[in-house]
Order: C-alpha cells, then sequence, then structure tokens
C-alpha cells in the first residue's frame, strides 16, 4: 500500500483525503471513521461486480452490518427518481442517524449519496470512495452533492462535506479510455486556472498518465486534489474563488444538456467548453495564440476532442443563463488571462461571446 495524505481544512467540518495504490484493502482507514456498526453503500451495476465484495467482506468481517444499494449506471440516473431509491432503501434498512452512507463509483454515486447523506434524517455521515479519474481529482472533494434536473445540470443540491475521502489509484485499472479521458480534462484544468508549474508538468508526463503509470498517476491525484482543497479551504461555498473550478464549465453544461445526460461525458464537454473560453479569452486580448495552441495539444494529447456542437446561438445562451454562476440575470464565465490564471467576469464582450458560439 502507498498512502498519501492530504488534509481539507474546513475547521470542525476538516477531513483526510487518502490517495494511493490498494488502499480498498485497508479497512482500518474506513473503520476509524465509522460512529455505528450499519453502514450503507451506494454503488452502481457497472462498479459493484468489480469492487463491492472487496469493501463489504472486510467490514462485515469487523461486525459491521451493511446495507448495499445498488444503482443503474449514467448521468442520465442522476434525478430525483434515483435519489428516492436511495431514500427507500435507508428507510427500509431502518438506518439511523448514525449510520453512515458511503459513496463508491463515480461522480454521479457520490453526488447522489453525498446529497442522500445531506438530506436523510436532516443529515448523516458520509464517506467518498471515488473510482473514476474524473471523481478522484474533482468531484469527490469539496462537498458538492446534488441531482440534475431536466432544464439544468447540478440545479438542487447542497454543500455538504464527506468524513473521508478514500482514493484507491488502481480502480482506474478498469476504467474504459474514453472515461479516463474525461478525468483528464479536470486535471488539465487545475493547471489552467491557477498552476502553471502543474500545467507544464502536465504536457511533459501526458503520455504517461494515459497509459497509468502509477507514479505519475498518484501524482496527478494528488497535485490536482491538493489544488482543489486549497481552494474549498479558502471559499467553501463557492462566494468567489471557487467558481474558478468551473473553467469550461458553462459551456460544457450547456452541451451536456443540449445533447442529453451521458451522451457526452462530463469531462468531455468540459474540454470543449475549456477551449471555447480559451477563443473567448483569445477574442478579448486575454490570452496569446501560443497559449491557445498549448492548451488544443494538451487536451489532444489526453484524446479529448474540442468540437463543440453547433447548437446554435440563441440555445447556447439559453442553457448557459440557468448556470449557477449567473448573477442579476448576467451569464459569469471563467476565462483565461495566460496558463495558470483564470479570472470570473461578466465584463465581456457579448459579440466576442456570440462569435465563438457561432463558431460551433
Amino acid at each position: 500500500m502507498t498512502n498519501q495524505i492530504l488534509n481539507v481544512a474546513l475547521a470542525e467540518r476538516a477531513y483526510p483525503i487518502h490517495i494511493g495504490s490498494g488502499l480498498l484493502d485497508h479497512t482500518q482507514l474506513l473503520l476509524q471513521h465509522l460512529k455505528h456498526k450499519q453502514v450503507a453503500i451506494v454503488s452502481n451495476t457497472t462498479v459493484a461486480p468489480l469492487y463491492l465484495q472487496r469493501l463489504t467482506s472486510p467490514l462485515r468481517a469487523a461486525g459491521i452490518h451493511v446495507v448495499e444499494i445498488i444503482l443503474p449506471d449514467g448521468e442520465q440516473f442522476k434525478n430525483s427518481e434515483t435519489l428516492n431509491t436511495i431514500y427507500d432503501a435507508l428507510i427500509q434498512a431502518r438506518c439511523e442517524r448514525n449510520t453512515t452512507l458511503i459513496a463508491l463509483g463515480g461522480g454521479v454515486i457520490g453526488d447522489l449519496t453525498g446529497y442522500a447523506a445531506a438530506t436523510y434524517l436532516r443529515g448523516v455521515p458520509f464517506i467518498q470512495i471515488p473510482t473514476t479519474l474524473l471523481s478522484q481529482v474533482d468531484s469527490s472533494v469539496g462537498g458538492k452533492t446534488g441531482i440534475n434536473h431536466p432544464q439544468g445540470k447540478n440545479m438542487i443540491g447542497a454543500f455538504y462535506q464527506p468524513k473521508l475521502v478514500l482514493i484507491d489509484t488502481d480502480t482506474l485499472n478498469t476504467l474504459p479510455q474514453r472515461e479516463l479521458s474525461a478525468g483528464v480534462a479536470e486535471v488539465i484544468k487545475y493547471g489552467l486556472i491557477r498552476d502553471a508549474a502543474f500545467f507544464d508538468w502536465l504536457e511533459t508526463n501526458m503520455t504517461k498518465l494515459m497509459a497509468l503509470d502509477q507514479a505519475v498517476v498518484t501524482e496527478a491525484v494528488y497535485r490536482s486534489c491538493q489544488n482543489k482543497a486549497e481552494v474549498v479551504a479558502l471559499d467553501e461555498k463557492e462566494a468567489g474563488e471557487r467558481a474558478l473550478l468551473n473553467l469550461g464549465h458553462t459551456f460544457g453544461h450547456a452541451i451536456e444538456n443540449a445533447m442529453g445526460y451521458g451522451v457526452w461525458l462530463h469531462g468531455e464537454a468540459v474540454a470543449a467548453g475549456t477551449m471555447m473560453a480559451a477563443d473567448l479569452s483569445l477574442r478579448m486580448g486575454w490570452l496569446t495564440t501560443a497559449e491557445l495552441k498549448r492548451m488544443q495539444a494538451i487536451f489532444e494529447n489526453a484524446h479529448l476532442s474540442m468540437q463543440a456542437p453547433a447548437l446554435g446561438v440563441d440555445q447556447y445562451l439559453t442553457l448557459m443563463g440557468l448556470d449557477k454562476k449567473v448573477q442579476d440575470g448576467q451569464i459569469r464565465l471563467i476565462l483565461q488571462q495566460g496558463i495558470g490564471k483564470s479570472i470570473i467576469t461578466s465584463d465581456y464582450d457579448t459579440e466576442a461571446l456570440r462569435a465563438t458560439l457561432s463558431l460551433q
């Protein structure tokens, strides 16, 4: 087992992130965070056959009563109906306030489980065990939980922090190539918004990262989580700097919504959206052509397409108007002022934005 530890510094809500190979087999890391002899593990039909028994067997051997809740797999199931499936199972199993919910899966499972934990009996403990790269470097850290609404992604939810994030990098060995690439989009994001040195490192190590070189994967996950933890500690509820973590997301969420949830993976939409933000930044004179080409090259090396769908300017603007960062009716965007520096702003040329949207 390798184990690197980060801490999300949120005073009484602080919690550790454990990152390394083989951590699923070290049940003690979980046991020390369990207040009660009952847990409910939420997973899906893809992840459960791979890892659920490996998690449940030692827990049961330690005297823990385990409730298993298996959901269908896919972004299209991140909705109120699936959330009610979790509630139904918890109530049927007579789960109490000190029952810990454990999310075993990707971002959808983490978001659903976290929101269920935030709202069941007005709040029960939960633990994140993310099994995709995207969830390991982004959605499992920071306490954003929620579900999608037919009119907008992540429109319903709560900020609710986990007690522990346990990242076993070995789970990436069963991840499809497309899912891996989608996760790398979020890794690249940290370099773009606040860590130019990390972006440089990724340019050098992208081939090894895509080949799942263990040392490179661990370093990429660690540095991503380190960036996320620092931002969350400064701005837990997205009043300011945390919004920068949404680089590419305003465009990307519009793509996911328009195409149908699950047709584009979240990371794929974020990659395309990030390049749309870069195009607008270039038009504003905030980004150089050389920097834009570096961004294009790194996404290409991660096997990510940067061609957004042609939705039309008006549909893009309508869907982007549902974004959670909209303020006083004004769409706010995260734009680039170079590699490693992003800003959130509504001070952009609307005609330049329309020009960016019309190119897709």
